[in-house]
């Protein structure tokens, strides 16, 4: 198409919070254990927001590192787009805030909401504006603060979450030179809405004390009909994406972190091993919005993306929610 202009990703940053927490914490007030939990899931540990930190002071440290990645001045980005489900306000929106801090006066500023597939939906925003000369430096980060909308006394859901921000700084491919967009597949299944839900504090069921009582603001998840659909999903997204691409010319995948057992078994459908895939969940657990982000942050500050490799991303959500993107390296 006439007019359409090739989108990379200049420059990518993360954030985690300092507060590390082992499974042996759960320990104290649930009926679980670091094995239990490690079987199930693969994680280790995760990080916890301390007193003070939000989804959007996150947001604006990532954004200050993949900005400092892409030595671009974050005064002069046009476009900040925050794909999260724990905003620190209903309104306005965290990237409001995150434009603000980092003063980026001329920029237009909104948030995205799709779960765990929001900095997927980010960047596909970012790409398309750049792509049609709507923007030319963009920033897109998913973040979630998800310690806080965490049930406590189910032992099933709040061990798998932690918080954490991850963002890209996404400019005219042929000013970057690197993380070129070769495609991007964004779909959802909304008759699965509630298979991941917080209930209450919205218009649906507005807050109340007996919906407090009740643990209706925090998240409820059908772990069983998750598993069975995140396995085929993920598997169907990479298999896609990597149509046509031989196995010399694939760089990485970077799947959601949602849960080892899940990603294994998606890699299993597809017949692969996980030789050129990254797991950090053993660390973090699962991010939400931040997980793609924070697992691509970290390849590529570790040199592990070769140069003119392909990469995948790959995540899904509630909604259902689901996103993929084909980046050549």
């Amino acid at each position: 198409m006439a007019g359409i202009r090739p989108v990379g990703f200049a420059g990518t940053g993360s954030y985690l919070p300092d507060r590390v927490v082992p499974n042996s914490w759960f320990e104290g007030f649930l009926d679980t254990s670091d094995e239990w939990i490690v079987q199930r899931t693969g994680i280790r540990e995760r990080r916890f927001a301390s007193e003070g930190e939000t989804t959007s002071t996150m947001c604006i440290e990532a954004g200050k590192r993949a900005c400092e990645a892409a030595s671009i001045d974050p005064k002069d980005l046009d476009l900040v787009v925050v794909g999260t489900l724990t905003g620190d306000y209903q309104m306005p929106s965290t990237a409001c805030m995150v434009q603000d801090a980092l003063g980026c006066k001329n920029a237009a500023a909104f948030d995205v909401s799709a779960a765990c597939t929001g900095f997927l939906n980010a960047t596909h925003v970012a790409e398309a504006m750049i792509a049609t000369g709507k923007a030319q430096r963009a920033l897109a980060i998913g973040a979630e603060t998800l310690s806080r909308f965490l049930d406590y006394t189910d032992r099933g859901s709040c061990v798998l979450f932690g918080d954490g921000a991850g963002a890209a700084v996404l400019t005219p491919f042929d000013q970057c030179k690197r993380g070129e967009i070769i495609k991007t597949k964004l779909g959802a299944d909304g008759e699965k809405f509630d298979f991941i839900i917080i209930p209450g504090t919205g218009s649906k069921q507005p807050p109340s004390p007996e919906g407090l009582a009740n643990g209706d603001h925090l998240i409820h998840l059908k772990g069983r009909d998750v598993f069975r659909f995140a396995t085929v999903k993920m598997a169907e997204l990479i298999g896609e994406m990597l149509e046509g691409i031989e196995e010399e010319e694939l760089g990485l995948i970077v799947p959601h972190q949602v849960n080892r057992r899940i990603i294994d078994a998606a890699l299993d459908r597809l017949g692969r091993t996980d030789e050129k895939v990254i797991v950090n969940i053993q660390h973090y657990a699962n991010t939400s919005a931040a997980t793609v982000p924070i697992a691509l942050d970290e390849a590529v500050r570790a040199g592990s993306i070769e140069s003119g490799k392909y990469v995948v991303l790959v995540a899904f959500g509630a909604g259902m929610t689901w996103g993929a993107s084909l980046l050549r390296w």
